[in-house]
């Protein structure tokens, strides 16, 4: 990644800013014009740096569903599981772990009964279970990872 793409992976994990033209606020921040930061956002998830783009909403507060979970995946079937399980767009976030559970993902679904029927759906797929671990208790943590 160039200067400017570092620049604006960092402040785009800060989120857009709550104005008519976010990108142009984004843009004079940076020393940029709106046009730079719009063709880079598109050059990013070209790319695939950025592999979504998008608001992100609190499903729970909206009516839906919204669990952690995580799989054990044999080594060898790793990158194919998690083709399929990113296929699923109820899938917000899947990380690979150092753990015997060594893929966690968060579903985000329309309705808290969903999230069972994604769970079953994945576990279909993908011939491996799925478990299930809701939150009992939110903390916002603010993640950033610095590029």
């Amino acid at each position: 990644m160039n200067q400017v793409e570092k620049a604006l992976v960092n402040r785009l994990q800060h989120g857009l800013p709550l104005v008519h033209y976010p990108y142009a606020a984004i843009a004079s921040e940076l020393g940029l014009s709106e046009q730079q930061v719009l063709e880079g956002i598109k050059k990013l998830l070209a790319e695939g740096v950025l592999t979504r783009f998008g608001p992100m909403f609190h499903a729970g507060e909206l009516g839906g569903g919204l669990t952690l979970a995580a799989m054990r995946i044999p080594e060898a079937d790793f990158e194919k599981v998690t083709g399929q399980v990113n296929n699923f767009p109820e899938v917000a976030h899947n990380y690979r772990r150092e753990h015997d559970l060594n893929m966690w993902f968060v579903l985000a679904t329309e309705t808290q009964s969903a999230i069972t029927d994604t769970i079953c759906a994945i576990e279909n797929v993908t011939g491996y279970p799925v478990y299930n671990m809701p939150k009992e208790q939110e903390f916002h943590v603010h993640l950033h990872f610095p590029v």
